[in-house]
């Protein structure tokens, strides 16, 4: 029997069926060992399944979970009902307001996103990598809320595990790319060794929220990459050299 899930929750969120899962509890083996939620992690597909199956009750039992091909994009869809795996569209962020429905992002080192708006009974999820956060995915969340009958002055949002400044190095042509977007997104890096930067995503995610007119951005400051008993990380597993790495997986349902 596997272990329960360890469920990471926001203040920000309370009330709300959500949770950011990591790497404990779950039933694959090997070197993705724990609740890996990956389908292209090379784990065995009925254990994937089960971990998702543990992960969904763990936040809203008996929901139905909902997920995307997650690219790397600024791309947000709505949602009423579950997609079959083949059939997920290539995006980055779902909202809903449907009951007994459970939004679910999967992420590696990325911010995975959860956001609320109560009083309208609207939710959403969004993976956050640094090329959908620099190409505005959580503003593309907003919006889609926002027509579903979100505000976004009412919304609560919350960033959950994700690789942190100190872990997260970069190269001086990296940071040029924010800086060409915006020269203030230069206080989102630290000077590292010589041409390199540290650069905090979490902040970054943040910020972006905050300049959409988010009410409340809470962040959990979890770091993926030093704590691997806890938490799959994609950048720890390729200095590591190891084969592939698990992914674990973010909720929010009404």
């Amino acid at each position: 029997m596997a272990d329960a899930p360890e469920v990471f929750r926001a203040a920000a969120l309370d009330g709300v069926a959500h949770g950011f899962l990591g790497r404990r509890g779950g039933v694959s083996q090997g070197v993705v060992a724990g609740l890996n939620v990956g389908l292209g992690a090379g784990d065995d597909g009925q254990a994937v399944q089960r971990n998702r199956a543990l992960a969904v009750e763990a936040v809203l039992p008996g929901a139905r979970l909902a997920t995307v091909y997650q690219v790397h994009s600024a791309d947000c869809v709505a949602v009423e009902a579950p997609w079959l795996d083949a059939a997920r569209p290539h995006a980055d962020a779902l909202v809903t307001a449907t009951p007994g429905l459970v939004l679910g992002v999967v992420t590696a080192d990325c911010a995975p996103v959860l956001l609320a708006d109560r009083e309208a009974g609207v939710v959403g999820a969004a993976h956050a990598g640094w090329k959908g956060a620099v190409a505005g995915v959580t503003d593309s969340t907003l919006a889609a809320m926002e027509a579903l009958g979100a505000r976004r002055d009412r919304v609560v949002a919350a960033i959950g595990p994700c690789i942190a400044q100190p872990s997260y190095e970069v190269d001086a042509g990296f940071r040029d790319r924010f800086l060409a977007e915006m020269p203030d997104n230069g206080r989102f890096f630290a000077a590292g060794r010589a041409g390199h930067w540290q650069f905090d995503l979490e902040h970054f995610v943040a910020a972006r929220l905050e300049a959409a007119g988010v009410a409340t951005v809470e962040r959990l400051g979890l770091d993926t990459y030093p704590d691997a008993a806890r938490f799959y990380s994609f950048r720890r597993a390729t200095h590591r050299g190891e084969a592939t790495y698990g992914r674990q997986i973010s909720l929010i349902g009404l």
